[in-house]
């Protein structure tokens, strides 16, 4: 009405109408006085100045609309794709954000997020237009691309068919380097991965890899081929001895990671978007299964992380959006999973999976946005992102038996473990607070808490090292290493490798005698420190090195590192 009365004000009198209007006016001027010709008039004002302020809003919503169109792609798109479905971030659509309610979306908007690449905006965007963006995001696609079966096969390129079989026993290295004490150095800045020596500390190979490697590159048991997933699904496979991309497939539109069935068959590949799981042949990255992400209600899951546990042959796959943990038997023979409660499965009692890959689910208290296995993979040990407890899940019984105090936000992913003292223990960075905890795995007590100069993202050590190495990787003092004792448990020396820029991530050689620390900056490099005088023996330039991992390390599953 603000709009028709305004305009009934300001219309003079003689103002011509549409057509419209003046044919349907003559039609009534012989039955009509001219007292009803005025009042006509005025009724006719008024239903031009009520299409009026239904264009005005209409056109205004479509500014509006256009507005915020063009404020995610300049501020959003980048990281979250044109089309809201990811890219180095995760896709930005409602069936994607069930956990996180609007208000906290704004205030991930204009804080950015804690352990992520999600930047603040606060300075950049008021809270009108925050809203508005939210409103974006939370609002459905028309559509949703279709990434099923038909899909991921129409992408399969094998680039090199005689590669896709053999392991290290079969071919001999195209260089003279040690096969087991390389590391690939994943360079983010370009997207190229560097393939380097780790006795002489030179490069031997770059090449260009798919955008937004994310996850870490998964080995095959002898270290002959390794496989990568970037953030946009694609899985590529890679041959170390003759350094040739192997295959290549997309598993999905928004991936998280991927991870090599330990007796080298599989490949698992957890999506975001869609919500699925796909199974791949490791020999040439064909499709071997597609699983759906759901409970028992039709409820989808978006996948946090899957990683493979070689004790048990099977992966293990944490959801998103369900407090469950999945674990599937990759064997030919697999065990007998039972969905809900069976009074005796020995009387036949209860229907079994039927096929290859069962789905054992195990229910949980909270989501696990991160976890840890211990070194025998009987336990895992697992946090949410919002919880202030862990949960440590025994494999074997498939329950929750202990809950850890881990405060704040534990980067189990980043996790290790090392003999103390008649125990072994667990030690976590933390995302949120400058503390390393340490954790007795067979009380799962907190020893100690080892202040640091702010939030840690990576920890790492080595079987032949004295030292376990923390970041801080957010804050004023993200320029900083930490170097903690694991006798004493205390922190022995603080490194500042290049002031006011970000250090982390140190991945040691294969005996351990140098440490590898990343610059995370475009313009980085990788410093290697001799490990035992915590000196520097050479730096070598690098696009932002976000990732470095020693084969050996890797396939042997050292304590020190991530697996």
């Amino acid at each position: 009405m603000y709009f028709s009365l305004q305009c009934i004000n300001v219309i003079p009198a003689q103002t011509e109408f549409h057509p419209g209007f003046r044919y349907a006016a003559s039609g009534l001027q012989t039955l009509v006085t001219p007292q009803f010709k005025i009042r006509l008039r005025t009724d006719m004002l008024k239903t031009a100045c009520l299409l009026l302020s239904v264009v005005i809003l209409t056109t205004t919503n479509s500014i509006a609309t256009a507005d915020t169109g063009a404020l995610y792609q300049q501020h959003c798109a980048p990281c979250h794709g044109v089309d809201r479905l990811g890219g180095m971030g995760p896709a930005l659509l409602p069936q994607n954000l069930k956990r996180l309610q609007k208000d906290a979306a704004a205030t991930v908007i204009r804080d950015g997020r804690v352990a992520t690449q999600m930047p603040a905006f606060a300075d950049k965007l008021d809270d009108q237009q925050i809203q508005s963006l939210i409103s974006l995001i939370y609002s459905p696609l028309a559509s949703v691309p279709a990434w099923g079966e038909k899909e991921i096969n129409a992408t399969h390129v094998i680039y090199k068919p005689e590669l896709t079989r053999g392991d290290a026993s079969s071919v001999k290295p195209v260089y003279d380097a040690d096969p087991l004490n390389l590391f690939l150095v994943v360079e983010s800045g370009d997207h190229h991965v560097s393939v380097l020596d780790g006795d002489s500390m030179e490069p031997i190979h770059r090449f260009k890899s798919r955008f937004a490697l994310h996850g870490g590159p998964k080995y095959s048991s002898d270290g002959r081929f390794v496989y990568f997933a970037s953030r946009d699904g694609w899985i590529s496979k890679f041959d170390m001895y003759k350094l040739e991309t192997v295959a290549e497939i997309r598993a999905g539109i928004n991936t998280r990671n991927a991870a090599v069935s330990a007796d080298d068959r599989y490949v698992m590949v957890g999506n975001y978007l869609p919500h699925t799981l796909v199974i791949l042949d490791a020999t040439d990255l064909s499709l071997v299964k597609l699983i759906r992400v759901e409970d028992d209600y039709g409820n989808s899951s978006r996948v946090s992380a899957v990683y493979t546990a070689p004790p048990r042959n099977s992966f293990i796959v944490a959801l998103k959006d369900l407090k469950q943990v999945w674990e599937i038997n990759y064997t030919d023979n697999p065990p007998r999973v039972y969905r809900g409660y069976v009074h005796d499965y020995k009387m036949g009692e209860g229907l079994a999976e039927e096929g290859l890959f069962p789905v054992r689910s195990i229910e949980l208290d909270d989501y696990l946005d991160d976890f840890f296995f211990d070194q025998a993979y009987e336990n895992l040990i697992g946090a949410s992102r919002n919880g202030d407890k862990g949960q440590v899940i025994n494999l074997i019984v498939g329950r929750k038996i202990a809950e850890i105090d881990l405060p704040g936000m534990p980067h189990l992913g980043s996790g290790i473990s090392w003999p103390y003292r008649g125990t072994t223990v667990l030690a976590s960075p933390n995302l949120k607070q400058g503390v390393v905890s340490i954790i007795d795995t067979t009380t799962w007590k907190t020893i100690k808490k080892i202040e640091t100069d702010g939030p840690g993202f990576f920890m790492r050590s080595h079987e032949n090292s004295p030292y376990a190495w923390v970041d801080v990787f957010a804050g004023p003092n993200r320029d900083v290493m930490h170097v903690i004792d694991k006798d004493k448990l205390e922190i022995v020396k603080t490194l500042k490798p290049v002031p006011g820029k970000t250090s982390g991530h140190i991945e040691f050689n294969r005996d351990g005698s140098h440490a590898l620390l990343s610059i995370w900056e475009y313009d980085g490099e990788v410093i290697v420190y001799d490990s035992k005088s915590l000196e520097i023996v050479k730096r070598l330039p690098m696009r932002k090195p976000v990732g470095k991992y020693n084969v050996y390390n890797k396939i042997t599953r050292s304590e020190g590192t991530s697996h």
